[in-house]
């Protein structure tokens, strides 16, 4: 297992679930959106407001691209497969899992939603986000685990066994 790039909705667990499967595994963890907001020396949310979505998607991509680890649990941000440069590093850094949460739940796991940094355009909700999204998602993970109804270890657990049945 070389590197494990976890996918999913704001509110799926990919950073804490990458902190601790990264831990439990001897790994380390990378959390793309806390590099670019090192690199921008901006918070997500102020690189939304003032410089878009589009732009942000952008930054977003040019980190994902950048990115050259091994032994690493990556979490990128949830709009990390808005573009298909990003689609195709992420499934050539390593195995790609996706944390599906169903939408009636993504709500509830976000309690900051306008300062979260979130890239939602002007007038899209998190169920316009979640239909978009979904599919991409399904298409650039190696693995998909379904995270209704299970623990951070459950979810911890289920990951790596399911990472190393796939050989990846």
């Amino acid at each position: 297992m070389d590197n494990i790039i976890l996918i999913g909705m704001p509110g799926s667990g990919k950073s804490t679930v990458g902190v601790v499967l990264a831990k439990a595994l001897g790994m380390a963890f990378l959390d793309v959106d806390l590099l670019i907001q090192q690199r921008e020396g901006a918070l997500l949310q102020s690189l939304i407001d003032r410089r878009g979505v589009e732009a942000f998607l952008d930054l977003e991509r040019d980190a994902i691209c950048a990115l050259d680890c091994r032994r690493t649990v990556v979490a990128p941000g949830g709009s990390c497969v808005c573009r298909e440069e990003s689609i195709a590093h992420m499934r050539a850094l390593g195995t790609v899992v996706y944390l599906k949460l169903p939408l009636k739940d993504v709500p509830g796991r976000i309690r900051n939603l306008s300062s979260r940094g979130i890239a939602l355009s002007p007038g899209q909700t998190l169920a316009d986000l979640y239909q978009y999204r979904a599919p991409l998602y399904e298409r650039c993970a190696h693995i998909t685990v379904p995270v209704d109804g299970l623990s951070l270890m459950e979810t911890v657990e289920e990951v790596r066994s399911r990472c190393e049945r796939c050989g990846r």
